[in-house]
């Protein structure tokens, strides 16, 4: 379970540094990402949110052979839990439930292009792409919990 975690870890930081970066054909949009944010704020941006993935991924991969100390796990709680309350306040609280309509118009021309498989709902459509990320975000939770309090 250790180097499932590991995997993931490692899934979410490339995740983290690239989907703003490389096309993905209909899985991002680069016209639609250029025409909301800059250059500069995509670096920023992409700076910001992989660097704590990818400072916990280094002694996440150097304890994987031995077990993880509580330490480490307390920290990837910590981190995997402010990235899932970040999904959830750019996501799926909007789109489940409270509108926000300056978010809605905004990921309307970043997403526009981008695939997806649910409606539609208070003008947000949540992307395949970001539906995956946060998929994997759940997983890594789950065996997270498995390796604190499965044994």
């Amino acid at each position: 379970m250790r180097y499932a975690l590991v995997i993931c870890q490692v899934v979410v930081v490339i995740f983290l540094m690239l989907h703003d970066w490389v096309p993905l054909g209909k899985l991002n949009s680069m016209a639609g990402l250029r025409a909301v944010d800059s250059q500069n704020k995509r670096i920023l941006t992409t700076a910001i949110s992989s660097l704590p993935f990818a400072a916990v991924l280094i002694p996440s991969i150097m304890f994987a052979s031995v077990g993880y100390p509580d330490w480490l796990l307390w920290w990837l709680w910590g981190t995997y839990l402010a990235c899932t309350y970040g999904i959830l306040r750019a996501w799926w609280i909007p789109y489940l439930g409270a509108a926000d309509t300056d978010r809605a118009k905004r990921y309307s021309i970043r997403f526009r292009e981008t695939h997806s498989f649910l409606p539609v709902r208070n003008g947000i459509r949540p992307d395949s792409l970001h539906v995956g990320f946060h998929s994997l975000v759940l997983a890594t939770l789950v065996i997270l919990a498995f390796l604190t309090f499965g044994h």
